[in-house]
């Protein structure tokens, strides 16, 4: 490809992005739904106006480890402290009963040819795609309720943090399993390593930004270091440990995100981030998708995933937050907070068709789930906290 072709096809892309995002969010749909139609729009399914190539793909990819670095700045430690065992319990329930049924749901379609077959790996893709949960549309909806501090949003929030963490661990684990010459033990070993290389790494690391950051608050060199540590830790992590690069991604986040200047790092960072890197990865997911293979029992599998995918974070999430000692009131809105879906998802479906688990196609049941829930979360939170309301005022 041309470097002009190139130049084109971003002013495309990011143009498109923009306008269809701002259409979403007028929408009160959340902005990520808008770049994915529009990647749908002017990709070969409609306009045909941009195709994927090696440069958007390899963008797209520096796109999932940057919208991971931020996830991990963005993550409030204390919050996650204070709610740890219960919000560790819901999440696991929150991935275990998503990841279980999703991959049921593949071999009921599809059938179930044994393991190690590659019917077996993109069952296990399916469920993995619907362990995620998205924070950033979860923290939208609290906030806009007014609920985000209160015992039940913080909650929510540190549930749907650790269950992005957990999902991202199976991820790592469901594609190291496609990786025949190594054993599911070794899969382990290594996943554990890497945890262990990263916290004891990742605390030598923290006291010398600290150290600079108490230095040379609010300087430029603070967020490139961090930038370092981010692409280096994503790098050490796939190619040393066999772990997906966002694993290492995310770790370098969360390494930096007590900083006085994390906030700093990543407003910097959102600059390059959500600009440029993100919305190609978004619109790059609308590339991929096609509808070809669009029959009725495709139609069938994808309204059944979303429907599945739905439930089982209301009830596994639920249920958990009830054996918790959680009213059934709160565990409900628990449920509901947990069961959106949106980037994370997206980048687990990209990591699983990329190493030849899934086939491009399901990105449209993919799709279909994050704008469902995005769209019915808010609506149904908002109808279950003015109950409380109703409830006081009676």
């Amino acid at each position: 490809m041309e470097t002009y072709e190139i130049l084109r096809d971003l002013a495309i892309i990011l143009f498109s992005a923009k306008l269809c995002g701002m259409l979403a969010r007028k929408c009160k749909a959340p902005q990520v739904a808008g770049q994915i139609i529009a990647g749908l729009i002017i990709g070969p399914c409609c306009l045909g106006l941009v195709e994927q190539s090696d440069f958007i793909a390899k963008m797209a990819e520096i796109g999932v480890i940057l919208v991971m670095f931020s996830a991990g700045l963005e993550t409030d430690l204390k919050d996650l402290i204070k709610t740890g065992p219960k919000a560790f319990a819901i999440a696991c329930f929150g991935v275990f009963i998503p990841f279980i049924f999703g991959s049921l749901l593949y071999f009921a379609f599809y059938g179930f040819e044994g393991i190690g077959t590659p019917s077996f790996f993109a069952g296990m893709s399916i469920g993995a795609i619907m362990t995620a949960t998205s924070v950033s549309i979860t923290v939208a909806a609290l906030q806009e309720l007014g609920k985000l501090k209160g015992l039940v949003g913080t909650t929510i929030l540190s549930s749907a943090i650790i269950d992005d963490v957990i999902g991202i661990i199976v991820l790592t684990v469901v594609i190291g399993f496609k990786d025949t010459s190594v054993k599911p033990s070794m899969i382990v070993i290594k996943t554990v390593l890497f945890f262990i290389v990263a916290f004891v790494g990742g605390y030598f690391a923290y006291k010398g930004f600290k150290w600079l950051d108490n230095r040379n608050p609010h300087t430029q060199r603070i967020p490139i270091l961090g930038f370092v540590l981010c692409f280096a830790l994503a790098y050490v992590a796939e190619k040393y440990f066999g772990i997906a690069d966002i694993t290492g991604a995310y770790a370098a986040g969360i390494i930096l995100c007590s900083l006085k200047d994390a906030e700093y790092i990543n407003t910097k960072a959102h600059i390059s981030t959500y600009m440029i890197f993100a919305p190609v990865f978004f619109v790059g997911i609308g590339l991929k998708t096609t509808f070809s293979a669009m029959n009725g029992k495709f139609l069938l599998f994808s309204l059944c995933f979303v429907i599945v995918a739905l439930l089982t974070k209301i009830i596994g999430c639920g249920f958990m937050a009830k054996l918790c000692r959680f009213n059934w009131s709160d565990s409900l809105k628990i449920g509901v907070g947990m069961m959106t879906r949106g980037e994370v998802a997206l980048i687990v479906a990209q990591k699983c068709l990329s190493v030849g688990m899934i086939s491009s196609e399901y990105f449209t049941a993919v799709i279909l789930l994050i704008i469902s829930s995005s769209v019915m979360t808010p609506i149904i939170l908002k109808f279950l906290f003015s109950r409380d309301k109703e409830e006081v005022v009676a």
